[in-house]
C-alpha cells in the first residue's frame, strides 16, 4: 500500500522533550505530518535520549525511540538571536509549533502566538505544560505521577488495604500528549477556514482532572466519592473485576445483564440466574462477597487459557498477562501491533504500532531521528547557502 496519508503536507516544529510532547507529535507523525523536532544541542537535545536504562547507543536511549519515530532533528539554540532567526524562517512554513515547557516559559521565549503571528498569521501554537500558562503554578515544574496524586487516581488504585498506587504506565503523559495533538488538528483546521491562527492550552493537571470523569459527576452531583475496591473492581457493575483461575487469573466484565446469564451457562451454573440475590446488578452489588467466592471456586476449576476458549467472542474476558505475554501474544501477531523500524545504524528498531489504521495507506516506519540529524537539508530547502549554514554553526546557533 503507498496511498495518501491524512496528514501529508501537514507541517508540525516541536519545541519538545521527554514524553507528552513527543507522544502527542508522534501520533501526527505516524499520519504522514513533518514533524520537526526543534532540539538544543547545548542541552544534548531531547532529555529523553538519556532516560536509560536501556540505550542502542550513546544519547540514545530505547526510551527516546519509543517516543519519536518519524521526525526530523534540527539543532537549534532558540536563546541566540540568530537561532530565532532561522526558527523564525521555519515558521513562516510550517502549520503549527508545540512547545511542551514550563507553562511561563512560552510566552518568554517568544513561542506563543502574540510573538509569532508576526512573522506567521496562521500559525497555530500548541502549549503543553504541567499546571496551564495562567494562575498561581504556571511556573511549576511537574510531572505524570504527581498529576495521578493530585487528581486522585492513587486514591482509585491498588487494594483497600493496601497503600494508594498509581498506574503502571505513565497514563496522564500519554492522554495528555494525545489531547495536545487533537488541540492541534482543531487549530490547524480552523486556520485553514479563517486564515488565522491561536494559542492552545493543554495541561497535564487539566487532562488529569479531566479524566475523572463520571466518579467526578458522582461526587459533584451526588457527594459520593469513589473507593478502591478489591481486586480491580468496577465501582457499581458486578462481577467486573478480577477472579482466580487455576493457574492465576481472568478479567470478566459482565457489562450487560445478558452476559451474566451467559456467564452462569458457560461455568455450569445456570441456576444461578434464578437466585433473587443475584438477579439484578443491584442485588449482585449487594452480594459480591458471596458471588465472588462462588465464582472463585468455579474458574479454579480450569485455567486461564481454558476459559479464554470457552468465553471466547461470547463473554467479555481477558487473561491478564505481564508485558512479555502482552506483546508476543498471537493476537497482537495477528493484528500486526509491533512493527520494524529503519535505523540508519541500528537497523530495524522493534516498536509498537500506531493504533490509528489507514485505509489503502501504509503508515512511514522511520526510526527516531538522531540528533540534528536534518539541520541543513531542512534549512538549505528554504534558501539557506551553505555558506549561511557554516557562518550559523560557527556561532553555536544550529548544529
Amino acid at each position: 500500500m503507498s496511498g495518501h496519508l491524512p496528514l501529508s503536507g501537514v507541517r508540525v516544529l516541536a519545541v519538545e522533550q521527554y514524553g507528552a510532547g513527543p507522544f502527542g507529535t508522534q501520533h501526527l507523525a505516524d499520519l504522514g505530518a513533518e514533524v520537526i523536532k526543534i532540539e538544543n544541542l547545548q542541552e544534548g537535545g531531547d532529555i529523553g535520549r538519556q532516560i536509560g536504562p536501556h540505550f542502542f547507543g550513546p544519547n540514545d536511549s530505547q526510551f527516546y525511540q519509543a517516543f519519536n519515530r518519524n521526525k526530523k532533528s534540527i539543532g537549534l539554540d532558540l536563546k541566540k538571536p540568530e537561532g530565532m532567526q532561522v526558527f523564525h524562517d521555519l515558521v513562516k512554513t510550517a502549520d503549527a509549533v508545540l512547545d511542551n515547557l514550563r507553562g511561563d516559559l512560552p510566552a518568554k521565549l517568544g513561542l506563543d502566538y502574540p510573538a509569532l503571528s508576526r512573522v506567521n498569521p496562521k500559525i497555530v501554537c500548541v502549549h503543553l505544560s504541567a499546571y496551564g500558562r495562567a494562575g498561581s503554578r504556571a511556573s511549576w515544574p511537574g510531572y505524570d505521577y504527581l498529576m495521578q496524586a493530585e487528581a486522585g487516581f492513587l486514591s482509585l488504585t491498588g487494594e483497600p488495604d493496601g497503600p494508594p498506587s498509581r498506574a503502571g504506565l505513565s497514563v496522564v503523559d500519554l492522554s495528555t500528549g494525545t489531547t495536545a495533538a487533537m488541540a492541534l488538528l482543531a487549530g490547524v483546521i480552523d486556520a485553514m477556514k479563517t486564515g488565522q491562527g491561536r494559542d492552545l492550552d493543554v495541561s497535564l493537571y487539566d487532562t488529569a482532572l479531566h479524566q475523572v470523569l463520571y466518579l467526578g459527576t458522582w461526587y459533584l452531583n451526588g457527594g459520593h466519592v469513589t473507593r478502591r475496591e478489591p481486586r480491580s473492581s468496577h465501582p457499581s457493575l458486578t462481577p467486573s473485576q478480577l477472579y482466580r483461575t487455576r493457574d492465576g487469573w481472568i478479567f470478566i466484565m459482565c457489562q450487560k445483564e445478558k452476559f451474566w446469564r451467559m456467564l452462569c451457562d458457560a461455568l455450569g451454573h445456570p441456576e444461578w440466574t434464578d437466585d433473587p440475590d443475584f438477579a439484578t446488578f443491584a442485588a449482585r452489588l449487594k452480594h459480591r462477597p458471596r458471588l465472588n467466592a462462588m465464582l472463585d471456586e468455579a474458574l479454579q476449576t480450569k485455567t486461564t487459557d481454558d476459559w479464554m476458549r470457552v468465553f471466547a467472542g461470547r463473554i467479555p474476558a481477558a487473561p491478564v498477562y505481564d508485558v512479555a505475554q502482552a506483546l508476543d501474544n498471537d493476537f497482537a501477531r495477528e493484528q500486526g501491533r509491533v512493527v520494524d523500524f529503519h535505523h540508519p545504524r541500528h537497523g530495524p528498531v522493534k516498536g509498537i504500532a500506531s493504533p490509528v489504521r489507514v485505509a489503502d495507506a501504509a503508515l512511514p516506519a522511520v526510526a527516531a531521528p538522531e540528533l540534528g540529524q536534518d539541520t541543513d537539508r531542512l534549512l538549505a530547502e528554504i534558501g539557506y547557502s551553505a555558506a549561511r549554514l557554516a557562518e550559523l554553526r560557527k556561532s553555536g546557533a544550529i548544529g
